[in-house]
């Protein structure tokens, strides 16, 4: 008698958002059992596969531990069905590097402070920078009532003002954030969503 055989996990992905990696893929359906799964990761340096935090798991999608969290290193990760004795094949992701691959989202918009030419406003980056990051935010901003010419600036300080405004008028900004990686190698996060806020009156 063959085996009984069981398919491999479908649409194995690696998820990465402000450098937090998940591993996903879609359920082994059976007619009857519990479907567990297995996860392994391989660094590009090593041909050796260690174990993550998820073994015998019922869920189907694995949070990266925190020894997988270095941004430039590479990886591949592996994950396999298991019901009772019987395993499926392994299935391997593309090789992944958090600093190539993550998606960085947008800057959180904590405060905007008017007067009545300039608006201050303070943000937080999307991600704890580590040592050594440099992050700049662009920000676009416009009159609402003309909202097909928009003016840019940059700065690299989390509060900051645009300046040089009309008076009682109300004015939308957007910040993206940067991060400058390497001198040729930079990463650019989602835009955040239009904030408005009128100017005062002098």
């Amino acid at each position: 008698e063959s085996p009984p055989h069981l398919p491999a996990p479908k649409d194995v992905k690696v998820f990465s958002y402000n450098f937090r990696g998940l591993l996903r893929w879609s359920p082994v359906k059976v007619d009857r059992g519990l479907v567990l799964y297995t996860v392994h990761f391989k660094t590009g340096a090593y041909d050796h596969w260690d174990e993550m935090n998820c073994t015998r798991i019922t869920q189907t999608e694995c949070s990266f531990p925190w020894s997988l969290k270095l941004r430039r290193w590479t990886f591949v990760l592996r994950v396999r069905a298991e019901l009772g004795q019987v395993t499926s094949a392994w299935v391997e992701t593309d090789e992944f590097m958090a600093e190539r691959n993550t998606t960085i989202g947008p800057p959180t918009v904590n405060s905007v402070t008017a007067s009545s030419d300039s608006l201050l406003i303070r943000v937080t980056p999307p991600f704890g920078p580590e040592e050594g990051d440099i992050l700049q935010y662009h920000v676009s901003y416009w009159e609402n009532a003309t909202s097909t010419t928009k003016k840019e600036t940059e700065t690299s300080n989390t509060l900051f003002k645009i300046r040089n405004l009309k008076e009682s008028t109300l004015y939308c900004f957007r910040v993206q954030v940067e991060l400058m990686i390497h001198l040729s190698s930079r990463l650019f996060g989602q835009q955040s969503v239009p904030v408005c806020s009128r100017t005062t009156i002098s």
